[in-house]
C-alpha cells in the first residue's frame, strides 16, 4: 500500500519537472510490459476471455493512468486526490455485486453510504473550488478502476503475467496515440526527459504497478473482490504523509475529517460481512 500512496506526490513531482500526464501513463504502461514480456508464455487465451481482457486492459491500463495524472495535473493538492479515488473501493463492491452476484449486506450498504457521505463533506471544503476539475478526474479515475478489480476477476483462470503484460501493452499504445494527439511534440518531451523524471517513472511502472497493483490482482485470483479491495483503504495515510514530506501540504480540517470518515468506512467494510 505504500507503492501506492507513493504515486499521487511522486506523480505530482514528474509533472512538476516537465512529464506530460498523459505521456507520464505511456511511459509507465511500458515499462510494465518491457519488464514482464521476456516471463511471458506465448499462448493465445480461450476466446471467452477476450472481452473481459481488453475491457480490463482498457479500464486499468488506459483509463484510470489518463485520469490518475490528468488530476495531478490539474491539482495543487494532493490529499483530496488520494482521499478520493477511495471512491474505488465502494464502487468496486457495488459493481461486482451486479455483475458478480456478490453480495451486499445490509451493514455494506451502510458503510458505502458514509464512504460516499464523506467525500460529499471534501466537496465542501472552499480550498477544493480550485481544485474542483482535478476532483472530477480523479472520481472517474475511481470509477475505471473500480471496474478493473471486477473485471480482473473474470481473468483469475489466467496467468497475471500475461494479462498485466496485456493491459501494459494496450495502455501504452492507447495512451501514446492520446499523447501525440492532445499533447504534441511527444519525441520531443522524450528527449527532454531528464535522469529524475526517468527515475519517477521507473518508480511508477516498476513499484506502483507491478509490485503494488499486480499483488492486489494476485490476490482476486483466491478471494472476493469486495474482501481484498478494502486493504486499499490503507493506501491514503501513505500518500498525505509523503505529500506533507515532499510539499509540505497539510489538509485542512474539513479534509481530515471526510477523510477519516471515508477510510473508516472502507475498513468497517472489510470486517463486515
Amino acid at each position: 500500500m505504500f507503492f501506492l500512496g507513493s504515486a499521487y506526490p511522486t506523480g505530482k513531482l514528474g509533472i512538476n519537472i516537465s512529464v506530460p500526464p498523459i505521456l507520464f501513463g505511456c511511459l509507465r504502461m511500458a515499462i510494465v510490459f518491457i519488464c514482464l514480456f521476456p516471463f511471458l508464455e506465448f499462448k493465445l487465451p480461450n476466446k471467452k476471455y477476450f472481452l473481459p481482457l481488453v475491457g480490463f486492459s482498457i479500464s486499468m491500463g488506459t483509463a484510470v493512468n489518463l485520469f490518475l495524472y490528468l488530476s495531478l495535473n490539474s491539482s495543487n493538492m494532493m490529499a483530496p486526490l488520494v482521499i478520493g479515488a477511495q471512491l474505488s473501493i465502494p464502487l468496486a463492491i457495488i459493481v461486482s455485486s451486479i455483475f458478480i452476484k456478490e453480495s451486499i449486506s445490509k451493514k455494506k450498504w451502510i458503510f458505502i453510504f458514509t464512504s460516499f457521505l464523506g467525500i460529499l463533506l471534501i466537496g465542501f471544503d472552499p480550498n477544493i473550488a480550485e481544485e474542483i476539475i482535478g476532483f472530477l478526474l480523479i472520481c472517474c479515475m475511481a470509477f475505471f478502476y473500480a471496474m478493473a478489480q471486477v473485471l480482473s476477476r473474470y481473468l483469475k483462470d489466467l496467468n497475471i503475467k500475461f494479462t498485466n503484460a496485456f493491459m501494459g501493452l494496450v495502455g501504452c499504445i492507447t495512451l501514446l496515440i492520446l499523447s501525440i494527439f492532445f499533447e504534441g511534440n511527444t519525441v520531443s518531451y522524450l528527449k527532454n526527459l531528464n535522469l529524475n523524471a526517468w527515475l519517477l517513472v521507473l518508480h511508477h511502472g516498476v513499484f506502483c504497478s507491478l509490485m503494488g497493483h499486480m499483488t492486489m490482482f494476485y490476490l482476486y485470483k483466491f478471494y472476493p473482490v469486495g474482501q481484498v479491495l478494502p486493504f486499499y483503504a490503507l493506501f491514503p495515510v501513505f500518500g498525505i504523509v509523503l505529500s506533507f514530506f515532499i510539499f509540505g501540504e497539510i489538509p485542512t480540517l474539513i479534509v481530515v475529517i471526510g477523510g477519516i470518515i471515508v477510510i473508516t468506512s472502507v475498513f468497517l467494510l472489510n470486517k463486515t460481512r
